[in-house]
């Protein structure tokens, strides 16, 4: 087994948002677990390969909690990180995971698809009354994970609005404005404090039970682990939901044949753009750090390794998915990787696909010709997240 020779990250720039680095194809084929230099001087290893990723998510030796520790090799992820579920391994992981899972299942969340279904519905009735262009942020997009996540916290709708702020302060550049952030953390302590003197039939006050049961779980942890369910539990299904739109704009003719009468086909359609979007600006998903020495793709990794899963180019491997960089709304066999895998599979995974099937086939449904009221252009990004954040989507469509 050899040692790469390192190459220079961040990678090329993508050509669009749409695509991932151009050297990403590259390194597959040639490097597919390539040694790179960060920007902060440090080492660490890139993995390319869809097969090589999914074993970084699902092989022990690959530790999120070395990754997102204070003694950590590389300062990619911010110290949220540290004491939430994404920054935890087995076995404190797991029961972590165990006290919250139960609001997650399939059955749990197929009992929410037809409230899921209603509040669509009233937002779509709402956006038609405003009329024509109208923002999809401001009507759909960004209300609804807020409102279900919300309903599952039992949240109040007065105090959404407040607690979506803190959420975008803990997604935000926590090196640049660490104020923020922590102003976020505390909030949430506040609120957790306060349901702790009121707790209800909610998903917050069953963390606070299990919390309290067990002595080996930190107030910290508490804190961070409901801010990070909250937050992955809305921000990042919106901006799935918003780039979805902004690739089926450039798809015409595959989003005139995808009928939102077709459940099928709506959750197939789902799966295939959760493959092909890009939601980060560098495509890699929290970085492990190896508890052993241990071989990826041919090249031995010494213990205390950083590696880095580049979930974007895992998910345009062409030895997984016949013409990776096209999109196909209709591809059948689907292992992507958008959600992770392993023992760190997003906890919401099953939540997000109902919200965006739901979101996505009533759109068609209702909005028929539905489009970009603006060229692409003109649309923004938010600056300092770690996820591609529109500040608005304005679209039309055309009557019934």
């Amino acid at each position: 087994m050899t040692q790469p020779q390192p190459v220079p990250y961040p990678l090329a720039p993508a050509p669009t948002i749409y695509h991932p680095s151009p050297d990403y194809t590259r390194l597959r084929e040639t490097c597919p677990v390539a040694r790179v230099e960060l920007p902060d001087g440090a080492s660490a290893y890139l993995a390319t390969r869809h097969a090589d990723v999914r074993r970084v998510f699902t092989d022990h030796r690959f530790s999120r909690a070395a990754a997102a520790g204070p003694n950590r090799p590389t300062r990619e992820l911010g110290s949220l990180a540290e004491d939430s579920l994404i920054g935890m391994d087995p076995p404190r992981h797991t029961t972590m995971r165990r006290a919250v899972s139960h609001a997650f299942t399939m059955r749990r969340v197929e009992e929410l698809r037809p409230t899921v279904a209603a509040l669509v519905a009233g937002m779509i009735d709402r956006m038609e009354a405003a009329g024509r262009p109208a923002d999809l942020i401001t009507h759909l997009s960004a209300p609804l994970p807020i409102y279900v996540i919300s309903k599952l916290f039992g949240i109040p709708e007065r105090d959404q609005e407040r607690v979506r702020e803190w959420s975008d302060a803990l997604v935000g550049d926590w090196d640049a404005d660490p104020a923020a952030p922590q102003a976020a953390l505390d909030a949430f302590q506040e609120m957790i404090t306060e349901r702790r003197r009121r707790p209800g039939d909610d998903l917050m006050s069953a963390l606070i039970a299990a919390w309290d049961a067990d002595e080996d779980l930190t107030e910290r942890e508490l804190v961070s682990v409901t801010a990070g369910i909250f937050v992955g539990g809305h921000e990042t299904t919106t901006n799935q939901l918003n780039l979805f739109l902004l690739v089926l704009a450039r798809h015409p003719e595959q989003l005139a044949g995808l009928r939102g009468d077709d459940p099928a086909a709506v959750a197939r359609a789902v799966e295939e753009l959760s493959r092909f979007i890009q939601l980060g600006d560098n495509g890699v998903l929290l970085p492990r750090v190896t508890t052993e020495e241990v071989e990826l793709g041919g090249v031995r990794l010494p213990a205390g390794s950083a590696v880095m899963p580049a979930i974007a180019s895992a998910n345009r491997d062409a030895t997984v998915f016949p013409d990776a960089d096209t999109l196909d709304l209709a591809r059948a066999h689907n292992p992507h990787l958008a959600f992770g895998a392993g023992p760190h599979h997003c906890l919401g995974a099953a939540l997000a696909r109902m919200e965006l099937q739901e979101a996505l086939g009533a759109l068609l449904r209702r909005l028929p010709g539905l489009r970009l009221a603006v060229d692409e252009s003109e649309l923004r990004f938010r600056p300092g997240l770690v996820v591609r954040s529109l500040e608005s989507l304005p679209v039309t469509w055309d009557d019934r």
